[in-house]
């Protein structure tokens, strides 16, 4: 059979009725546990194991797929709402979906969300059934080296994300890398950085931290500055006018397709892809200044970039039985005890499966959009609470999430005291998205170094006589060297255009982020304008103050954080 005779029988697969109500199950659920923040989707999966053992193979991966995608699809809400990412693959989407929520566009940054979700999914379930056996053929020539290239031309992306002050976006980011290296030496069982503390030998969850500095933090801000309830305007309408829909367009289509690639690479996963997006969307924008601030292309870019990472995860799942992330672990350990080998064979000998659940994402993606949109005026809701229910609700939804992962007091302690860093970097113009972008890549860098080291005897010159390897660290060191040239450009004009007497731009010399301040009211800039707000607080501060005279200025306020996994 060809392609398409493939996907009409993988459609009579999904179709039937019993697995048209596993793949509503599936995302049902998946999208309801994506909403809670600690609860991701290898716990979704988890959930629903016990259940996949009773059915047949084929329903059992469909609703399993449905619940991982559908988590995937909903970890954007608690992310934009209330600032507490979960799920690792949306952190990227809070950096400017809260500024929306907080300026009272929270339903349309919800819209935006569900949208890009599913084109994102949509395009990645596109690829998966054109292009699944000739990538893999390309993720069999990732090696270590080349993933240590790939994790360091991720890295560059803390140039998009430290904002106005590249050296404390590097600060943050090597803090964040120094967080992942504590706990057991995967390699030689060293302790590293526990303080002979136990709890620490496992390492330090990505949950922990990213709760406590995004979400634990901004209660704090919340606290400090009560009574002045910036998110009891009045909410703005769900629906997109032509004008948002045309610049959200080119930022879902370029997110759906780098999701997709990053997601076929095994260990890259949605968290990464979405990362990338949110930094390639940043760097070539017109009105980058304006991203953290409520930019509707940094919602549109990671959500499309996650999405399309998720369902590109399946490719080596399911070509080459190697899991991509710790999710499709779980899912090929779920495939193997329900007696079903993922491989090169698995397209001749067990058809109904692979296509099957091809057509079911297609499915699965119009359950999704019908299922959230009809239900983002109620989840819009959430922001008109009272803060004096808001914040405890936000703590409640942190503690739960850390303590029913690890049921140990010591992780609250270590999430109370993420929180305090995450308000403290905040005060101080030190953003928190490098912090976070640090520690999920700075593990998975070191394994992949020490990987190339040992195969190659110790010859660093390994990273360089691989040519995918090569190239891609010359795009991160080129990436680096024109982020870094660029202020000094700006500021050499500036003083020979003082030289010779021309008047400065208005507003005086460029700044250190490329070009003159530009606030959400600025010519081309896409930050959704707050509705209950004076016109001064939308002016930009002067450099260095914005963040400690403004506690509200969180991901992406003027000064503090420029921008600021799928499991």
């Amino acid at each position: 059979m060809d392609t398409f005779d493939q996907l009409l029988y993988g459609f009579g697969v999904a179709l039937s009725p019993e697995n048209l109500a596993f793949v509503f199950l599936g995302c049902l659920i998946g999208t309801v546990i994506g909403m809670l923040p600690g609860l991701g989707p290898i716990s979704a999966i988890s959930l629903m194991i016990p259940v996949a053992f009773t059915l047949d193979p084929a329903s059992a991966i469909i609703m399993l797929a449905g619940v991982y995608y559908g988590a995937i699809f909903g970890g954007s809400t608690s992310s934009i709402l209330l600032n507490a990412p979960g799920v690792a693959g949306t952190v990227a989407t809070s950096f400017d979906g809260y500024p929306m929520a907080r300026k009272g566009a929270a339903g349309k940054a919800l819209a935006i969300a569900a949208f890009a979700s599913f084109t994102g999914g949509t395009v990645g379930v596109i690829g998966l059934m054109l292009v699944a056996p000739s990538l893999s053929a390309l993720t069999v020539s990732f090696g270590p080296a080349e993933y240590f290239a790939l994790m360091v031309l991720g890295l560059t992306a803390v140039v998009s994300l430290s904002g106005q002050n590249l050296t404390k976006g590097l600060v943050s980011a090597t803090v964040g890398v120094m967080i992942a290296l504590v706990g057991i030496d995967s390699q030689t069982s060293t302790l590293r950085f526990t303080f002979g503390r136990p709890e620490l030998y496992e390492g330090v969850q990505f949950l922990i931290v990213a709760l406590g500095v995004f979400a634990l933090a901004e209660v704090f801000v919340m606290v400090l500055r009560r009574g002045r309830d910036a998110q009891s305007g009045t909410l703005t309408s769900l629906r997109l006018n032509r004008r948002e829909i045309r610049r959200m367009s080119g930022p879902t289509g370029r997110g759906s397709v780098l999701g997709f690639l990053v997601g076929v690479l095994p260990g890259a996963g949605a968290t990464v892809a979405s990362f990338l997006a949110y930094s390639f969307e940043k760097r070539i924008a017109k009105d980058g200044d304006t991203f953290g601030k409520g930019n509707i292309k940094g919602v549109a870019a990671p959500e499309s970039a996650n999405n399309g990472a998720a369902v590109g995860s399946f490719v080596p799942l399911m070509t080459l039985g190697v899991p991509g992330s710790g999710t499709t672990a779980v899912l090929l350990g779920a495939l193997l005890v329900l007696g079903v080998q993922p491989g090169p064979l698995m397209l001749e000998e067990r058809p109904e499966i692979f296509w099957g659940v091809v057509a079911s994402m297609y499915v699965g993606n119009l359950v999704l959009l019908i299922l959230n949109l009809p239900l983002i005026p109620l989840f819009a809701k959430v922001l008109r609470t009272p803060q004096t229910l808001l914040v405890p609700l936000i703590v409640v939804f942190c503690v739960v999430g850390v303590y029913g992962q690890s049921f140990s007091v010591f992780d609250l302690w270590l999430l109370t005291g993420f929180g305090v860093l995450g308000f403290l970097m905040r005060s101080n113009g030190f953003p928190a998205a490098p912090l976070i972008l640090g520690l999920i890549l700075g593990g998975l860098m070191e394994r992949s170094m020490r990987q190339a080291l040992l195969i190659s005897s110790g010859d660093f010159s390994t990273f360089l006589t691989k040519p995918i390897s090569a190239a891609l660290l010359a795009v991160a060191a080129l990436s680096l060297l024109g982020s870094v040239a660029g202020p000094w450009r700006r500021r050499a004009a500036a003083r020979r255009a003082a030289a010779a007497g021309a008047p400065l731009p208005a507003g005086g010399p460029p700044r250190e982020s490329g070009g003159p301040a530009a606030g959400p009211a600025a010519e081309g800039a896409e930050a959704v304008p707050d509705p209950g707000s004076a016109e001064s607080e939308d002016r930009p501060e002067a450099p260095g103050h914005g963040a400690a005279r403004d506690p509200d200025a969180f991901m992406g306020g003027v000064t503090s954080n420029g921008t600021d996994r799928d499991g």
